[in-house]
């Protein structure tokens, strides 16, 4: 392990823990709102701009986590995202003299003997590897140089070499130990505690991490994708060159084009942007539902639009070190999920969460019901503009109206999710930065009829499940009526209020931090007055208490009733 770079990030997360604390919680909590949220805006940019350095600076896995948070302009404040956008294209170069000899190391020869050229300056860097553009000796591979039915050739040499940066496990060893320290950090607040296994998920990431820099899987994957598109002409995926390709090195068919969030480039180019949003959406729909098999990494640097002379366009993947995989149960909670989306059934959307598994055993689902339904009611067909235009008035409306769910937050992220749920969400960043009037719901309509129609036709075991599920409840339905109806007769049937029990907990709380708020007060200038007056031992014994009255205050939490 490299002990001063885990020392280094730790120090860095700790200092930005603390902030965290004492201005969003601490402060907040005891009556500072206002300060807390005028300097908010400044206060977050400095740790956005202090990540984004420390991560250039460093790379490695603090690379991989600044890509993620760029790409959620759906979620973080602009401030952030603006700041870590440039992670993508910032990442330093590895000395090229240490790149050579890690190629040739793999290749089992000098890059001469492979390469007619090799541009020594990267066109990427990433943080585990870089890539370089090239030119193969002629003829590589057998019919590499196949004419189309013009007689051009449909293939030059054109290549790009992507090569492992050294050290590159040792680092990753490193980065993730030290988050395994910020997590167990973290892992002591009980609302992250319960909802999110944090070690289990460290381990997934470490997982998908080394798979990434195996670039023999790398390159099996990107076959992988390729057949399953061969049939769409408007996505493109490279070749992959066996010969030339180790476990370090990969060599792919040059596709580079116009980077997905070139905006003006994209429309320069006569490509309509809503249309790529879209493009891009149905897509990844395709990977999910049919292929089972997504590109999990499609940050910026991943996705090109590559512009044909006829006016058409193709969308280009590259980079498939980090891919996930939809097993049966998955699909089924999504697909619950899409068509519970898609026709705003409540019902159905419960579902996919309990096959998702992302509820928490006490997790009161008919309130969860009630709160999809009023989501749908008012938010339900707006586009992504629409919904950045809300009124935060009508958010707070809400929020008041479901504050024992939102308090209880009854959800959890199992850790096979972690590839997906990180893939939706920069995938709702881009196709929101391509089109702000983008409309899930519209896009999500034709996916819907393809997963009903799936169920439905010639699906006899679509309505046996049905008729199942009518008769268990026909079944159920009397045995619990007559339990209703005993706890009347016998006086002992209970209406639950949350609103009231809500506000009966608040006061209790309020009242509870008053008297610990007059006892801070008056221990902390008994404090003061002692010390200033000599008595150094017991002044400081005052100020003691004060502070275990400040803390007692901060960490009281309303009983549940």
């Amino acid at each position: 392990m490299l002990r001063s770079r885990y020392r280094r990030i730790t120090f860095y997360f700790a200092r930005v823990i603390a902030s965290l604390f004492w201005w969003d919680i601490l402060l907040f909590n005891l009556g500072f709102k206002r300060w807390a949220r005028r300097t908010r805006h400044e206060r977050l940019r400095r740790i956005a701009v202090s990540y984004r350095k420390l991560a250039i600076e460093m790379g490695g896995v603090l690379i991989k986590a600044g890509q993620f948070l760029s790409a959620r302009v759906d979620v973080l404040p602009e401030v952030v995202t603006n700041e870590l956008t440039g992670l993508q294209d910032e990442v330093p170069p590895e000395d090229f003299d240490e790149i050579r000899r890690m190629a040739e190391a793999e290749l089992g020869g000098p890059l001469s003997q492979y390469f007619e050229f090799f541009e020594t300056e990267p066109m990427a860097a990433a943080s585990l590897g870089q890539v370089h553009r090239a030119l193969l000796k002629a003829n590589p591979e057998p019919g590499a140089d196949s004419a189309n039915s013009e007689g051009e050739p449909t293939f030059k040499g054109r290549v790009v070499v992507k090569i492992q940066r050294p050290r590159i496990e040792q680092i990753i060893q490193t980065d993730i130990a030290a988050l395994r320290t910020v997590g167990r950090w973290i892992r002591r607040y009980k609302p992250i505690s319960r909802r999110a296994n944090v070690p289990a998920l460290l381990g997934e990431f470490e997982r998908i991490l080394y798979e990434e820099i195996d670039y023999l899987a790398e390159g099996r994957n990107a076959e992988t994708f390729g057949v399953n598109f061969a049939n769409r002409p408007d996505v493109c995926v490279p070749r992959v060159f066996w010969p030339q390709t180790t476990r370090r090195v990969l060599t792919l068919e040059d596709v580079f084009a116009i980077k997905i969030t070139d905006y003006d480039a994209i429309s320069a180019a006569g490509v309509a942007r809503g249309e790529v949003a879209r493009r891009l959406f149905d897509v990844y729909m395709e990977q999910i539902f049919k292929h089972e098999i997504f590109h999990a990494d499609p940050h910026p640097g991943n996705l090109f639009v590559c512009p044909a002379e006829d006016g058409n366009w193709q969308l280009t993947f590259v980079d498939f070190g980090m891919v996930g995989r939809v097993p049966p149960k998955m699909r089924a909670g999504l697909r619950e999920g899409v068509i519970g989306a898609g026709m705003q059934d409540t019902a159905r959307l419960l579902r996919a969460y309990q096959l998702l598994g992302v509820l928490l055993p006490q997790a009161d689902t008919g309130l969860i019901e009630k709160i999809d339904q009023a989501l749908f009611d008012r938010f339900g067909g707006k586009s992504m503009g629409e919904l950045s235009q809300i009124d935060h008035a009508e958010i707070r409306e809400l929020a008041n109206e479901f504050r024992e769910l939102i308090y209880d937050m009854p959800f959890q992220l199992p850790e096979d999710l972690i590839l997906l749920g990180r893939c939706v969400a920069i995938l709702s960043g881009m196709c929101t930065g391509l089109n702000p009037d983008f409309n899930v719901w519209d896009a999500i309509a034709p996916v819907t009829k393809e997963l009903i129609a799936e169920e439905t036709v010639g699906g006899w075991e679509f309505w046996r499940d049905e008729a199942v599920d009518l008769l268990k409840t026909g079944l159920v339905l009397p045995k619990r009526l007559e339990r209703t109806l005993a706890l009347i007769e016998k006086g002992q049937m209970q209406v639950r209020v949350p609103e009231l029990s809500d506000h009966l907990r608040r006061l209790e709380v309020g009242l509870a931090r008053l008297m610990a708020a007059l006892v801070f007060s008056a221990l902390l200038m008994g404090g003061i007055q002692m010390y200033l007056a000599g008595e150094v031992m017991l002044g400081r014994g005052l100020l003691a208490g004060a502070l275990l009255a400040l803390l007692w205050a901060f960490l009281r939490r309303p009983r549940r009733h």
